[in-house]
């Protein structure tokens, strides 16, 4: 007999594996014209976003994957180094893109709890036990390695940058609405509505992943 927990763990399981083995069928589905759109109004925003791109050391990580919170430590740290060598933060730009299976660190804690985004991304406290909150926006002790590292929230008072993919939202909110007979528009409209104050929504990852080298950052994958 299978336990209340296996059977989560099953679901969740093959809820991850049809949101990336059925991305186009997703896509293609009727009910889903239109959300992965931008309008010219969403469209200017977002590249106007980038202007925001400041200094002299620009650097963009490419946040693909949860990968126990480095893709907002890395962006801690590159302001760290930087301020080490003499650097000030207003000549400093990091940028962390929140796509594919990163895209939860963009989204409030609210959302965390309606639905178990740290059992459906893999985003695991010390103890083995899945997040119901966003860990990396305001930290608790305990959720970074080391405790001077700062959250989403700190770097963006610094001028660090964080955007997220709305192809991957439409995805992954799509195909939690399929498994649970939900409306995909409206689950679509509910994690677009849970971004977090001042993360940027883009068209697609890869898309602000180049306009963020064209604007003359580096390029830094954001694994551990």
């Amino acid at each position: 007999m299978k336990t209340k927990k296996n059977s989560r763990r099953n679901f969740m399981g093959a809820l991850m594996l049809g949101a990336t083995a059925s991305t186009l069928s997703v896509l293609g589905n009727s009910a889903f014209a239109g959300m992965t759109d931008f309008d010219e109004h969403q469209m200017n925003e977002a590249d106007d976003w980038f202007k925001n791109i400041k200094g002299k050391h620009r650097i963009v990580y490419d946040g693909s994957y949860p990968h126990k919170g480095f893709p907002i430590i890395w962006n801690w740290a590159f302001y760290l180094s930087n301020n080490e060598t003499g650097s000030k933060d207003n000549d400093i730009t990091a940028m962390t893109v929140f796509r594919h299976d990163g895209i939860p660190f963009a989204f409030n804690s609210s959302l965390w709890k309606k639905y178990p985004l740290g059992e459906m991304f893999h985003v695991k406290k010390a103890d083995g036990t899945s997040y119901d909150r966003n860990p990396y926006y305001e930290p608790q002790e305990g959720d970074f390695p080391l405790p001077i590292i700062q959250g989403i929230k700190d770097m963006q008072a610094r001028g660090a940058m964080f955007c997220v993919c709305n192809l991957a939202i439409s995805v992954y909110s799509g195909a939690l609405a399929q498994q649970i007979g939900a409306d995909p528009k409206a689950m679509y409209d509910e994690w677009i509505a849970a971004v977090l104050p001042e993360v940027q929504l883009v068209p697609s990852g890869v898309w602000a992943l180049g306009r963020a080298q064209e604007n003359g950052c580096g390029y830094i994958f954001a694994g551990e």
